[in-house]
């Protein structure tokens, strides 16, 4: 009983310490601009490559049900607030040291945005991650990028004419703007689908289509899906998709982030 009771003592005095540390760090920190995106269920179009008797095809169209309210940045991480990150040596310097500080941080890896995340979680005490594809996908809106069917079979005529499709959707002017410059979407989020793409935290699938579904045969947590104007598969290392990295299409201008804040602590997961 005595042994249970000092145990007890010790995670209560622990969660104590922990709480008083997450309030000094926090104050060092001002937490980023939420908006609430309520649940609901829609149409997807699923991520991946997609074959049916070993021929490539379209993605087909699935229901996605956003089973909860979540939380995501309105605006993009910006230069000045991974800066803080960099300069607690939680996170790798910017490409661009002279970039302003409104302007969204970008020529960031995956691995980047996670490293971000988890110091962000650190000093806020609450668990921040990058989106999932589909909530990035609904909390876009009708700024959401088009994935429906190519309409074309073989493996070539579908990049050409994902390519195509795709250079009709770049910005004519690719240099990052400051925040608020695409402006806001229904959900209240800035610069969706401006000139910045973001990272979600799917990995690319390989998926095969038996009986009208889709089961994935291979999945490459080494590439990530970047959203933005198109979609686009990137490796989770790489900075400027531009220099190399897209799996297929045309690459992102920019590689940026926003995260998701979920309602438990970060040391609950």
């Amino acid at each position: 009983m005595r042994n249970a009771v000092t145990i007890a003592s010790t995670l209560l005095l622990l969660f104590v310490v922990q709480a008083a540390s997450n309030s000094l760090q926090a104050a060092s920190i001002e937490a980023p601009q939420l908006a609430q995106v309520k649940p609901a269920t829609f149409r997807y179009w699923a991520a991946g490559e997609f074959t049916r008797a070993g021929k490539p095809v379209d993605a087909p169209q699935v229901e996605v049900r956003i089973r909860r309210l979540f939380s995501i940045m309105v605006h993009q991480v910006t230069v000045g607030e991974y800066r803080r990150c960099v300069a607690d040596n939680a996170c790798a310097p910017l490409a661009d040291d002279s970039a302003k500080d409104n302007l969204p941080a970008v020529m960031v890896s995956w691995r980047d945005a996670q490293s971000y995340a988890a110091w962000l979680s650190r000093k806020l005490g609450a668990h921040y991650r990058l989106p999932t594809d589909e909530e990035w996908t609904y909390a876009a809106g009708s700024r959401a990028p088009d994935e429906s069917p190519l309409g074309v079979g073989d493996a070539i005529s579908r990049w050409v004419a994902r390519y195509n499709r795709e250079s009709k959707l770049q910005p004519s002017d690719p240099t990052p703007q400051p925040i608020g410059s695409f402006g806001a979407n229904e959900n209240g989020l800035l610069d969706i689908a401006g000139n910045v793409w973001e990272w979600t935290d799917t990995c690319f699938t390989r998926s095969v289509i038996e009986d009208g579904k889709p089961r994935a045969v291979t999945t490459n947590c080494g590439v990530r899906i970047a959203e933005g104007r198109h979609r686009a598969y990137i490796s989770d290392f790489i900075r400027d998709a531009r220099g190399g990295g897209c799996a297929v299409g045309l690459p992102p201008s920019n590689l940026g982030f926003r995260l998701v804040r979920d309602s438990k602590p970060y040391w609950w997961f």
